[in-house]
């Protein structure tokens, strides 16, 4: 069944919106499920920070809890209060630390702190103290990102810490620095690292892999996985096919079709130059809608460019032209007459132009082009089945 929710800051009529962005919620359960699948016995949590990598965290996570997902990742305490509005039962962990004084909004909403600090746990154990209260918090040990996390040798001293008597260590976590890269020696190493800092901790379980650690080979999974990029249908595998389905897609409206002779430039700049007679297409979406500027069609007409990239009635056709705030031009002159007509939709996410390879002919990836798609989009959300 197919529904239009628009997101609350968003347009609410589809006819009125520049772009559709379509989320298929069902598609993003079934990914859940393979995933949950191919992790060997390990729990699947869910990662849902960025706004559900976009597609919104009220629609997200309900969906994945009824799918059977029982513990959630955020980055912010502000999505982590919102995961908990719309999934009460669930385990929520906020990825990014205790910010100083903020332990009371976690015993309120019952949420779990991620601790990578002595600081931070010194503080959480603290406040459990004066609660009399052992409230549940992960511990994150850094095994090579050098971003967040205590390093291995504070690690491995955790188990003599007479701080975590105070509070219920319920997860010891850490995260991949290259699982897209199978062969990357830094796997092997960090696999041996965190292993050895389990073995410290036996008590507590454990949790190393993200969406591509899922599908390392001779990567043990532990006790809990985390899978982000690759639920919202984003290749976790990039040596490989994707095993994703996608999640998203994104349709935009034409805004004008005009001809323009030889010689003439297109965009901001004059840094597309028609070599001839061309037809070309103004779109209603532009890098304030999270397009990015960097998919900017730039040249001449004809020549092999890296741009972005629209299916004009099933004909990819070029960038043309900068991209700016609220528009993109492509250069439609493949597609027959009449086959495109003001008004009419053209694709900017789906077919041929998964989420991946939007990002790399934006030069970025795809988690960018996920994590900032627009809030002036109509959305429709395909539901999963109940």
């Amino acid at each position: 069944m197919s529904t239009t929710r628009p997101d609350p800051a968003g347009p609410v009529d589809d006819d009125a919106a520049g772009g559709i962005l379509h989320i298929d919620l069902a598609a993003l359960a079934a990914n859940w499920r393979l995933l949950r699948d191919a992790a060997g016995g390990a729990e699947a949590a869910a990662v849902v920070k960025a706004n559900a990598y976009g597609i919104g965290i009220e629609q997200a996570v309900p969906t994945l809890a009824r799918a059977g997902c029982a513990s959630f990742f955020v980055a912010h305490l502000s999505e982590a209060i919102r995961a908990r509005a719309v999934a009460p039962e669930a385990t929520i962990y906020v990825l990014n630390g205790l910010f100083p004084g903020t332990s009371p909004h976690y015993r309120a909403h019952r949420l779990r702190p991620v601790l990578g600090s002595s600081g931070e746990i010194d503080e959480w154990a603290g406040f459990c103290r004066a609660q009399s209260e052992a409230l549940p918090a992960a511990l994150h040990v850094d095994t090579g990102m050098n971003r967040l996390g205590l390093g291995i040798p504070e690690g491995m001293t955790l188990k003599d810490n007479p701080h975590l008597a105070d509070f219920a260590p319920s997860l010891l976590m850490s995260h991949f620095v290259g699982a897209e890269e199978n062969e990357n020696p830094l796997n092997a190493r960090q696999v041996e690292a965190f292993s050895a800092l389990r073995e410290t901790l036996p008590g507590i379980p454990a949790s190393l892999s993200n969406s591509s650690g899922i599908f390392l080979r001779d990567n043990p999974q532990f006790d809990l996985v985390r899978p982000g990029y690759a639920l919202y249908g984003g290749n976790p595998t990039p040596y490989a096919d994707n095993p994703m389905n996608p999640v998203v897609g994104l349709e935009v409206r034409v805004v004008q079709i005009r001809t323009i002779e030889a010689g003439e430039t297109v965009g901001y700049n004059g840094r597309w130059v028609a070599n001839d007679r061309r037809r070309v297409a103004t779109l209603s979406v532009g890098y304030a809608d999270g397009y990015p500027r960097a998919a900017s069609g730039r040249g001449a007409s004809g020549e092999t460019m890296l741009s972005g990239m629209a299916l004009v009635a099933g004909h990819s056709c070029p960038f043309a032209g900068n991209v700016s705030m609220d528009l993109i031009i492509v250069d439609i002159t493949d597609v027959p007459d009449g086959a495109i007509a003001r008004g009419d939709c053209v694709t900017l996410i789906g077919g041929d132009l998964t989420i991946d390879e939007v990002g790399r002919r934006a030069g970025t990836i795809g988690y960018e082009i996920l994590t900032n798609l627009g809030a002036r989009y109509a959305r429709q959300y395909r539901e999963a089945a109940p």
